[in-house]
Protein backbone atom coordinates (compact mmCIF):
# COMPACT_ATOMS: atom_id res chain seq x y z
CA UNK A 1 0.00 0.00 0.00
CA UNK A 2 1.13 3.46 -0.65
CA UNK A 3 2.42 5.87 2.02
CA UNK A 4 2.91 9.47 3.23
CA UNK A 5 6.78 10.70 2.10
CA UNK A 6 8.23 13.63 2.84
CA UNK A 7 9.77 16.10 0.46
CA UNK A 8 10.45 18.57 2.74
CA UNK A 9 12.48 21.75 1.52
CA UNK A 10 13.27 24.81 2.58
CA UNK A 11 11.79 28.28 2.71
CA UNK A 12 13.88 31.87 2.14
CA UNK A 13 12.86 35.14 1.78
CA UNK A 14 15.38 37.31 0.58
CA UNK A 15 14.40 41.26 1.40
CA UNK A 16 10.73 40.57 0.27
CA UNK A 17 8.63 43.55 0.01
CA UNK A 18 4.72 43.44 -0.60
CA UNK A 19 2.51 47.01 -1.23
CA UNK A 20 -1.02 45.95 -2.06
CA UNK A 21 -2.05 48.77 -4.80
CA UNK A 22 -1.20 52.71 -4.03
CA UNK A 23 -0.80 51.70 -0.04
CA UNK A 24 1.77 53.56 1.63
CA UNK A 25 2.14 51.31 4.06
CA UNK A 26 3.75 47.71 3.22
CA UNK A 27 2.03 44.80 4.66
CA UNK A 28 5.45 43.36 4.53
CA UNK A 29 8.15 45.57 4.89
CA UNK A 30 12.19 43.96 3.82
CA UNK A 31 11.70 40.30 5.58
CA UNK A 32 14.76 38.26 5.14
CA UNK A 33 14.00 34.67 6.71
CA UNK A 34 15.05 31.41 6.57
CA UNK A 35 13.09 28.08 7.28
CA UNK A 36 15.06 24.66 7.51
CA UNK A 37 13.69 21.54 5.73
CA UNK A 38 11.86 19.70 8.41
CA UNK A 39 11.07 22.05 10.87
CA UNK A 40 7.84 23.24 11.51
CA UNK A 41 8.35 27.57 12.26
CA UNK A 42 5.25 29.53 13.05
CA UNK A 43 4.68 33.23 12.05
CA UNK A 44 3.26 34.57 15.19
CA UNK A 45 1.48 37.93 15.32
CA UNK A 46 -1.59 40.21 16.18
CA UNK A 47 -4.28 40.43 12.82
CA UNK A 48 -2.70 42.93 9.98
CA UNK A 49 0.93 42.58 10.90
CA UNK A 50 1.89 40.62 7.88
CA UNK A 51 2.09 37.04 8.64
CA UNK A 52 -0.45 35.69 6.41
CA UNK A 53 0.77 37.65 3.52
CA UNK A 54 3.90 36.24 3.93
CA UNK A 55 2.72 32.67 3.92
CA UNK A 56 0.21 33.75 0.95
CA UNK A 57 3.68 34.62 -0.88
CA UNK A 58 5.17 31.50 0.03
CA UNK A 59 2.29 29.23 -1.70
CA UNK A 60 1.75 31.62 -4.69
CA UNK A 61 -1.57 33.25 -4.09
CA UNK A 62 0.41 36.54 -3.55
CA UNK A 63 3.38 37.70 -5.12
CA UNK A 64 5.94 40.03 -4.06
CA UNK A 65 6.61 43.47 -5.08
CA UNK A 66 10.41 42.97 -4.50
CA UNK A 67 12.60 40.85 -3.23
CA UNK A 68 13.35 36.79 -3.61
CA UNK A 69 11.28 33.31 -2.31
CA UNK A 70 13.51 30.18 -2.42
CA UNK A 71 11.60 27.15 -2.11
CA UNK A 72 14.84 24.20 -2.08
CA UNK A 73 16.68 26.65 -3.15
CA UNK A 74 15.26 27.41 -6.29
CA UNK A 75 13.72 30.92 -7.07
CA UNK A 76 9.79 30.46 -7.07
CA UNK A 77 9.14 34.56 -6.57
CA UNK A 78 7.36 34.41 -10.15
CA UNK A 79 5.62 31.07 -10.32
CA UNK A 80 2.35 30.61 -10.22
CA UNK A 81 0.58 28.61 -7.31
CA UNK A 82 -0.07 25.87 -9.60
CA UNK A 83 3.48 25.14 -10.36
CA UNK A 84 5.16 25.37 -6.90
CA UNK A 85 5.36 22.09 -5.01
CA UNK A 86 3.12 23.18 -1.54
CA UNK A 87 -0.05 22.26 -0.22
CA UNK A 88 -1.97 24.35 2.28
CA UNK A 89 -4.46 23.89 5.00
CA UNK A 90 -6.86 26.53 5.61
CA UNK A 91 -8.81 28.31 8.37
CA UNK A 92 -12.07 27.56 6.92
CA UNK A 93 -10.93 23.89 6.09
CA UNK A 94 -12.56 24.39 2.65
CA UNK A 95 -13.99 20.99 2.19
CA UNK A 96 -16.52 19.85 -0.82
CA UNK A 97 -20.36 19.65 1.23
CA UNK A 98 -21.26 17.10 -1.55
CA UNK A 99 -18.27 14.75 -1.87
CA UNK A 100 -17.62 12.30 0.76
CA UNK A 101 -14.32 12.32 3.18
CA UNK A 102 -12.53 9.98 0.49
CA UNK A 103 -13.35 12.59 -2.65
CA UNK A 104 -12.14 15.65 -0.92
CA UNK A 105 -9.03 13.58 0.70
CA UNK A 106 -8.69 11.85 -3.14
CA UNK A 107 -9.35 15.44 -5.13
CA UNK A 108 -5.58 16.88 -5.91
CA UNK A 109 -4.70 13.56 -6.27
CA UNK A 110 -6.71 13.19 -9.29
CA UNK A 111 -4.83 15.62 -11.25
CA UNK A 112 -1.10 14.20 -10.50
CA UNK A 113 -0.99 11.20 -13.17
CA UNK A 114 -1.28 8.71 -10.56
CA UNK A 115 -3.85 5.96 -11.33
CA UNK A 116 -7.12 5.02 -9.63
CA UNK A 117 -5.51 2.53 -7.62
CA UNK A 118 -2.27 4.48 -6.49
CA UNK A 119 -5.07 7.38 -5.57
CA UNK A 120 -7.01 5.09 -3.50
CA UNK A 121 -4.74 4.20 -1.57
CA UNK A 122 -2.96 7.09 -0.91
CA UNK A 123 -5.93 8.91 0.18
CA UNK A 124 -6.48 5.18 2.42
CA UNK A 125 -2.91 6.21 3.79
CA UNK A 126 -3.61 9.51 4.66
CA UNK A 127 -6.82 8.92 6.42
CA UNK A 128 -4.83 6.38 8.95
CA UNK A 129 -2.20 8.67 9.19
CA UNK A 130 -4.63 11.43 10.79
CA UNK A 131 -6.64 8.73 12.75
CA UNK A 132 -9.69 9.13 10.23
CA UNK A 133 -9.75 5.27 9.04
CA UNK A 134 -13.14 4.19 8.35
CA UNK A 135 -14.52 8.03 7.91
CA UNK A 136 -14.25 7.79 3.96
CA UNK A 137 -17.82 7.52 3.21
CA UNK A 138 -19.14 10.19 5.67
CA UNK A 139 -19.66 13.31 4.20
CA UNK A 140 -17.99 16.73 5.92
CA UNK A 141 -21.41 17.50 7.59
CA UNK A 142 -21.37 13.78 9.25
CA UNK A 143 -17.59 15.08 10.76
CA UNK A 144 -16.57 17.41 14.07
CA UNK A 145 -14.83 20.56 13.68
CA UNK A 146 -11.70 18.46 14.72
CA UNK A 147 -12.51 15.64 12.11
CA UNK A 148 -12.91 18.16 9.59
CA UNK A 149 -9.58 20.00 9.97
CA UNK A 150 -8.26 16.26 9.98
CA UNK A 151 -9.59 15.63 6.49
CA UNK A 152 -8.00 18.92 5.43
CA UNK A 153 -4.39 17.66 6.78
CA UNK A 154 -5.34 14.60 5.12
CA UNK A 155 -6.21 16.44 1.62
CA UNK A 156 -2.78 18.12 1.75
CA UNK A 157 -0.42 15.50 3.32
CA UNK A 158 -1.32 13.35 0.66
CA UNK A 159 0.36 15.23 -2.15
CA UNK A 160 3.40 14.77 -0.36
CA UNK A 161 4.35 18.42 -0.93
CA UNK A 162 8.14 20.10 -0.28
CA UNK A 163 6.04 23.07 2.08
CA UNK A 164 3.05 22.18 4.06
CA UNK A 165 1.46 25.73 5.42
CA UNK A 166 -1.26 26.35 7.93
CA UNK A 167 -3.48 29.23 8.21
CA UNK A 168 -4.81 29.83 11.73
CA UNK A 169 -6.31 26.02 11.62
CA UNK A 170 -7.60 25.86 14.70
CA UNK A 171 -9.26 28.81 15.48
CA UNK A 172 -12.82 27.59 14.62
CA UNK A 173 -12.42 24.64 17.51
CA UNK A 174 -12.90 24.61 20.98
CA UNK A 175 -10.04 25.43 23.38
CA UNK A 176 -9.75 21.62 24.29
CA UNK A 177 -10.25 20.48 20.91
CA UNK A 178 -7.70 22.86 19.68
CA UNK A 179 -5.09 21.52 22.24
CA UNK A 180 -5.77 17.89 20.98
CA UNK A 181 -5.17 18.86 17.11
CA UNK A 182 -2.43 21.03 17.68
CA UNK A 183 -0.63 17.83 19.30
CA UNK A 184 -1.82 15.74 16.40
CA UNK A 185 -0.33 17.83 13.77
CA UNK A 186 3.15 18.43 15.50
CA UNK A 187 2.84 14.46 15.80
CA UNK A 188 2.40 14.04 12.02
CA UNK A 189 4.89 16.78 11.51
CA UNK A 190 7.75 15.31 13.45
CA UNK A 191 6.97 11.70 12.10
CA UNK A 192 7.09 12.38 8.40
CA UNK A 193 10.00 15.40 8.81
CA UNK A 194 7.95 17.55 7.32
CA UNK A 195 8.69 21.46 6.50
CA UNK A 196 5.69 23.10 8.22
CA UNK A 197 4.95 27.07 7.93
CA UNK A 198 2.23 28.09 10.78
CA UNK A 199 0.54 31.29 10.90
CA UNK A 200 -1.33 31.77 14.29
CA UNK A 201 -2.14 34.43 16.40
CA UNK A 202 -2.47 32.85 19.49
CA UNK A 203 0.96 33.09 21.59
CA UNK A 204 -0.01 29.78 23.53
CA UNK A 205 -0.46 27.79 20.26
CA UNK A 206 2.82 29.03 18.82
CA UNK A 207 4.99 28.10 21.74
CA UNK A 208 3.35 24.48 21.91
CA UNK A 209 3.98 23.67 18.39
CA UNK A 210 7.07 25.21 16.90
CA UNK A 211 10.60 24.67 16.24
CA UNK A 212 11.00 28.57 15.65
CA UNK A 213 8.67 31.12 16.05
CA UNK A 214 9.01 34.57 13.92
CA UNK A 215 7.04 37.33 15.68
CA UNK A 216 6.15 39.90 13.56
CA UNK A 217 4.73 42.95 14.35
CA UNK A 218 3.73 46.34 11.78
CA UNK A 219 4.91 44.24 8.85
CA UNK A 220 8.32 43.43 9.80
CA UNK A 221 9.95 40.90 12.14
CA UNK A 222 10.08 41.78 15.89
CA UNK A 223 12.09 38.92 17.07
CA UNK A 224 13.01 35.07 15.60
CA UNK A 225 13.81 32.37 18.16
CA UNK A 226 13.11 29.01 20.07
CA UNK A 227 9.61 28.94 21.83
CA UNK A 228 11.86 29.24 25.02
CA UNK A 229 13.93 32.29 23.75
CA UNK A 230 11.29 34.01 23.36
CA UNK A 231 9.63 33.43 26.64
CA UNK A 232 12.54 33.82 28.61
CA UNK A 233 14.54 36.65 26.68
CA UNK A 234 12.29 38.53 25.13
CA UNK A 235 14.03 41.31 23.01
CA UNK A 236 11.69 44.27 23.32
CA UNK A 237 8.33 45.42 25.05
CA UNK A 238 6.18 43.92 22.26
CA UNK A 239 7.48 40.54 22.64
CA UNK A 240 7.81 40.65 26.04
CA UNK A 241 3.59 41.37 26.36
CA UNK A 242 2.59 39.77 23.23
CA UNK A 243 4.37 36.44 24.05
CA UNK A 244 2.67 35.64 27.56
CA UNK A 245 2.35 37.78 30.29
CA UNK A 246 5.13 40.25 31.70
CA UNK A 247 5.35 43.10 33.83
CA UNK A 248 7.28 46.17 32.10
CA UNK A 249 8.90 48.31 35.18
CA UNK A 250 11.63 51.39 34.11
CA UNK A 251 15.21 50.74 35.99
CA UNK A 252 18.02 52.25 36.02
CA UNK A 253 20.91 50.75 34.20
CA UNK A 254 23.82 52.00 36.48
CA UNK A 255 26.82 50.41 34.86
CA UNK A 256 27.73 47.59 32.22
CA UNK A 257 31.06 45.68 32.43
CA UNK A 258 31.98 42.21 30.81
CA UNK A 259 28.30 42.00 28.95
CA UNK A 260 26.57 42.14 32.80
CA UNK A 261 24.75 45.66 33.84
CA UNK A 262 24.30 46.76 37.26
CA UNK A 263 20.61 47.04 37.76
CA UNK A 264 18.95 49.76 40.47
CA UNK A 265 15.00 49.60 40.94
CA UNK A 266 13.95 50.94 43.70
CA UNK A 267 15.76 49.61 46.55
CA UNK A 268 16.66 46.27 44.66
CA UNK A 269 20.49 45.97 42.91
CA UNK A 270 20.03 43.70 39.82
CA UNK A 271 22.90 41.94 38.03
CA UNK A 272 21.70 41.17 34.85
CA UNK A 273 22.82 40.15 31.15
CA UNK A 274 23.17 43.42 29.37
CA UNK A 275 21.90 42.38 25.88
CA UNK A 276 23.55 45.11 24.42
CA UNK A 277 22.30 47.93 26.46
CA UNK A 278 24.32 51.16 27.60
CA UNK A 279 24.09 53.16 31.16
CA UNK A 280 20.94 55.17 31.60
CA UNK A 281 17.17 54.63 31.78
CA UNK A 282 16.07 50.82 30.84
CA UNK A 283 13.65 48.90 31.08
CA UNK A 284 13.03 45.38 32.53
CA UNK A 285 10.41 42.57 31.50
CA UNK A 286 9.66 40.56 34.42
CA UNK A 287 6.69 37.10 34.01
CA UNK A 288 4.08 36.89 36.73
CA UNK A 289 5.65 33.53 37.39
CA UNK A 290 9.27 34.86 38.58
CA UNK A 291 7.94 36.74 40.71
CA UNK A 292 7.53 35.84 44.70
CA UNK A 293 4.79 37.25 46.53
CA UNK A 294 5.28 37.53 50.55
CA UNK A 295 6.42 39.51 53.51
CA UNK A 296 7.64 43.11 53.08
CA UNK A 297 11.68 43.15 53.82
CA UNK A 298 15.04 43.87 52.82
CA UNK A 299 15.57 42.66 49.08
CA UNK A 300 12.28 43.30 48.57
CA UNK A 301 10.31 45.37 46.01
CA UNK A 302 7.92 47.02 48.37
CA UNK A 303 3.99 47.33 47.32
CA UNK A 304 0.05 46.95 48.50
CA UNK A 305 -1.94 44.15 47.14
CA UNK A 306 -4.39 45.80 45.07
CA UNK A 307 -7.13 42.62 44.35
CA UNK A 308 -6.43 38.85 44.53
CA UNK A 309 -8.27 36.72 42.39
CA UNK A 310 -9.01 32.72 42.45
CA UNK A 311 -8.97 30.62 39.76
CA UNK A 312 -8.42 27.52 40.42
CA UNK A 313 -5.03 26.47 40.54
CA UNK A 314 -3.65 29.68 41.46
CA UNK A 315 -4.09 32.99 42.62
CA UNK A 316 -3.96 35.87 40.66
CA UNK A 317 -2.35 39.12 42.27
CA UNK A 318 -1.83 42.65 41.84
CA UNK A 319 0.42 44.63 43.50
CA UNK A 320 0.62 48.46 43.89
CA UNK A 321 4.53 49.19 44.01
CA UNK A 322 6.27 52.60 42.87
CA UNK A 323 7.00 51.17 39.97
CA UNK A 324 2.88 50.70 38.85
CA UNK A 325 1.10 47.61 38.98
CA UNK A 326 2.75 44.20 38.96
CA UNK A 327 0.89 41.46 38.33
CA UNK A 328 1.88 38.07 39.68
CA UNK A 329 0.94 34.28 39.96
CA UNK A 330 1.12 32.14 43.31
CA UNK A 331 0.80 28.40 43.56
CA UNK A 332 -0.03 29.07 46.86
CA UNK A 333 -4.07 29.21 46.89
CA UNK A 334 -4.35 28.73 50.76
CA UNK A 335 -2.40 32.23 50.96
CA UNK A 336 -3.68 34.94 53.58
CA UNK A 337 -3.00 37.98 51.77
CA UNK A 338 -5.90 40.24 51.30
CA UNK A 339 -6.16 43.38 49.22
CA UNK A 340 -4.35 46.04 51.78
CA UNK A 341 -1.88 43.91 52.70
CA UNK A 342 1.62 45.25 52.67
CA UNK A 343 4.08 43.07 50.88
CA UNK A 344 7.45 42.38 49.36
CA UNK A 345 8.26 41.26 45.25
CA UNK A 346 11.15 39.30 45.38
CA UNK A 347 12.27 37.86 41.77
CA UNK A 348 12.86 33.99 41.52
CA UNK A 349 15.17 31.61 39.01
CA UNK A 350 15.69 33.46 36.14
CA UNK A 351 14.40 36.70 37.29
CA UNK A 352 13.61 39.71 35.16
CA UNK A 353 15.40 40.74 31.96
CA UNK A 354 16.60 44.08 30.28
CA UNK A 355 14.51 44.76 26.80
CA UNK A 356 14.56 47.70 24.38
CA UNK A 357 11.19 49.72 23.92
Amino acid sequence: MSEIKSNAASVEFRNVTKIYGRSPTPAVNDISLLIEAGKLVTLLGPSGCGKTTNLRMIAGLEFATSGQILIGGNDVTRLPATERDVSMVFQSYALFPHMTVRQNVEYGLKFSGLNKKDVNDKAKAGLDLVGLSGFGDRLPSQLSGGQQQRVAVARALVLEPQVLLFDEPLSNLDAKLRRHVREEIREIQQSLGLTVVYVTHDQEEALAVSDRVIVMNNAVIAQDGTPRELYEEPANTFVADFVGEANILDCEIEAVAGGVASVRLGPLALQLPARGQTPGPGRLAARPRRIEIGAPGEGALPGTVGKVTYVGSHLEFMVETAFGGVFVLSSQIDSPLMPGAAVGLRFTGRGPVLITA
